[in-house]
């Protein structure tokens, strides 16, 4: 099962840093601003944020593998739409439909590991989330070098056919069934509450803000607003997604249990680093991005196993509710952050970012207090 969602996540990794990767010859060939390019970011994340609240509930009470297969297959299907003749409206479209796969199966796989490691899950869930890093860390060179002579939506068909081979792959290994509600009455909502998740759940909001927003304007503001150029800012995309690998991988070496406290750290580190990297104009997008990544690389793996832990009763439903806040976050942050760099600027709307990043260690920090009171 591990090594299943080790390679679902590698290629979930990729996907999250197509249109990023892609965004000057999309920007270039469907009229596209800053706005519309952050637009596009907010629909595949508010389709993400759909997919985790579906499955939540799902994944509580019905079998693993039909939910597997068919977010493959949506995925598939979403990616294989993407075509030379294609218009801004149905990119949308069937980027809202990816989104929706790559939920289903995001919140299906961090289930399972937390069902199978409880309380000691936050180092495999490292682990296994490290590949989508390792994904988007090669997407960008991968893109390079599919649509070098190539049109650039021949990068997302190809993509669709991995979904497929993950589809295969998954009819050969054991899912596990959802557990049976305990004899004292408790259903699969037995233990979920709204307010020790919300903290929580505003940390993986603002994470994965920050996360999609430096993914989609990495470019832009290595071109525009560095005068670097585009190919500096595809690299810049690897650089940051491989700081947030190390970090991932860092906390593995980890052997005590892990609170919300390393959440606060990492929320006042990114701020800094990429705040401090923006206002002081380094001409090095890559090192600026790649600190941040650094950073903040354990917070949404670490989010996901500590809302797991707390919740054993209804991890199904409780991961869902967070990822799906994240998603919101991904769709609201890029977008707002898009319009901001239209009107002021691409520095101001990268270096605003870090103002999110602080609201990752406010969170945290409210969290970790509610624990201790308990």
């Amino acid at each position: 099962m591990l090594a299943l969602g080790f390679s679902a996540f590698l290629v979930f990794g990729v996907v999250l840093v197509l249109l990023g990767a892609n965004q000057a010859e999309m920007a270039r060939g469907l009229g596209l601003d800053l706005a519309d390019s952050g637009l596009m970011v907010a629909v595949l994340s508010g389709g993400l944020g759909v997919g985790v609240v579906v499955a939540g509930p799902l994944i509580d009470r019905l079998p693993r593998r039909p939910i597997f297969l068919a977010a493959m297959g949506l995925c598939a299907v979403a990616l294989f739409g993407f075509s030379a003749e294609i218009d801004f409206a149905r990119v949308l479209i069937q980027v809202g439909l990816l989104g929706l796969g790559l939920g289903l199966y995001d919140t299906l796989i961090s289930v399972l590991v937390s069902e199978r490691y409880h309380e000691d899950s936050a180092r495999p869930m490292a682990a296994v989330h490290s590949a989508a890093c390792l994904g988007a860390m090669t997407g960008p060179l991968f893109v390079a070098w599919m649509t070098a002579d190539v049109h650039w939506s021949v990068s997302f068909r190809c993509l669709g056919a991995a979904h497929l081979l993950l589809g295969a792959a998954a009819l050969g290994v054991a899912l596990p069934a959802p557990a049976r509600a305990s004899g004292d009455g408790a259903d699969a909502r037995g233990d979920l509450r709204l307010r020790p998740l919300l903290p929580l759940a505003l940390v993986a909001f603002a994470y994965v803000g920050v996360e999609g927003a430096i993914t989609i304007f990495a470019v832009p503001y290595s071109d525009a607003g560095l005068g670097l150029g585009e190919a500096q800012g595809q690299r810049a995309i690897s650089g940051f997604w491989l700081g947030l690998l190390v970090g991932r991988l860092g906390l593995l070496a980890v052997r005590h249990h892990i609170d919300a406290r390393l959440l606060v750290a990492a929320g006042l580190a990114g701020a800094t680093t990429l705040g401090a990297g923006v206002a002081l104009g380094i001409r090095a997008p890559g090192l600026t991005l790649g600190a941040t990544g650094l950073a903040l690389g354990f917070v949404f793996p670490l989010m996901a196993s500590l809302v797991g832990e707390r919740f054993t009763r209804s991890r199904g439903s409780a991961i869902g509710l967070a990822m799906g806040a994240a998603a919101a976050g991904g769709f609201a942050i890029p977008w707002l952050h898009g319009a901001i760099g239209d009107r002021l600027g691409i520095d101001v709307a990268v270096g605003g970012l870090s103002v999110w990043c602080l609201v990752i260690a406010a969170s945290a920090f409210v969290s970790h207090s509610d624990t201790r009171r308990r």
